[in-house]
């Protein structure tokens, strides 16, 4: 027999310690988007509850690196730690323009970091909560001590200013928190999955290896089929809710707030009514003002609760992540303060 291999730590408890976000300084009307398509903005709130969005600067400025720097200071901030007690990154994002290196890793090092773990998961829409059923369970196991997770997006630059089907919806911003050990249980299990038999219906097309070597084709844009992919979010959605729920261990209507991906209001409309949740349930509509913003939705749904006092730290909340590949993912939390 080889060498006994010890045994792991005893599994530990997760939560969130704290919470920053990034929201770029310019607001993108929909008179403004109105301007590059043909469109109203009575139409665009009748479809999608959008009366604005935050665009980032004009590329390299407001870069992914640059917003997520600043949401995670926050996020430490509010967590009381430093740069230095973070031990692993985990940048959620699909709008990154480098394939090497890594997000995570400059992030890492801008903050403070002591060489930490560093890596970064592309899960669309869902990315997010990807990302912090990774970070919990890293936690939890005692492969980590304290991660910094990040959702961040530059959606302006990866949909066409003319198409009509796509300009009005997507807005750019970043969202991290701190997830650390505790002696209570502050991040319940993920749910998470995702159909690929529906990946057509949100897809980058055409890729960038044809583009590079057919430059004379339009460029890579996102591309998105609304019909199948609202059908799919608020018909599908309300039972991956009472899965996570119930794998929590609580009920529907003990939920202090709901949080779903910030795609569509009459998406998640739906959602709530499918639920009967309760007026008691605060549910999340930061898309109102910030449009959607991919892996950064959630986060940034949360400060908005947390910062206009629909909810407080320590609230029980439901996050659900919904969107491309097609994937989905939540979990049932505690809801962690903001910086002073």
């Amino acid at each position: 027999m080889g060498a006994q291999i010890a045994a792991p730590a005893p599994l530990r408890n997760s939560v969130l310690l704290g919470l920053g976000v990034h929201r770029p300084e310019r607001v993108v009307t929909n008179e403004e988007i109105c301007l590059q398509i043909d469109s109203s903005d009575e139409w665009i709130q009748s479809r999608s509850g959008i009366k604005e969005r935050r665009f980032a600067k004009a590329h390299p400025e407001e870069s992914i690196v640059e917003m997520s720097i600043s949401a995670s200071e926050k996020a430490l901030e509010a967590a009381k730690l430093t740069g230095a007690q973070i031990d692993t990154v985990i940048v959620a994002c699909s709008t990154y323009g480098f394939q090497t290196p890594q997000a995570a890793a400059l992030v890492a090092d801008k903050i403070g970091t002591d060489g930490a773990a560093a890596l970064d998961i592309q899960a669309g829409c869902a990315g997010f909560c990807y990302a912090l059923g990774v970070a919990s369970d890293l936690v939890r196991a005692g492969s980590a001590t304290n991660v910094l997770v990040v959702g961040v997006e530059r959606m302006s630059d990866a949909t066409n200013p003319t198409d009509r089907s796509v300009r009005f919806i997507f807005g750019d911003g970043a969202g991290a928190v701190v997830v650390g050990a505790s002696d209570e249980v502050g991040i319940g299990p993920t749910v998470w999955g995702s159909d690929g038999s529906q990946g057509n219906a949100i897809r980058q097309e055409p890729d960038w290896v044809d583009f590079a070597q057919n430059p004379t084709q339009p460029r890579p844009w996102i591309i998105m089929e609304g019909t199948a992919v609202f059908r799919w979010a608020a018909f599908e959605m309300s039972k991956y809710v009472r899965q996570v729920a119930d794998k929590a261990g609580v009920a529907l209507e003990d939920l202090d707030a709901f949080v779903p991906h910030q795609a569509n209001l009459r998406i998640n409309d739906v959602i709530v009514r499918q639920l009967e949740l309760p007026d008691s349930v605060a549910v999340a509509d930061d898309i109102i003002e910030t449009g959607n913003t991919s892996a950064a939705s959630i986060p940034l749904a949360m400060e908005k609760m947390l910062r206009t006092g629909q909810v407080e730290p320590g609230a029980t909340a439901l996050l659900l992540a919904f969107g491309a590949g097609l994937s989905f993912a939540g979990q049932v939390v505690k809801m962690p303060p903001l910086a002073q």
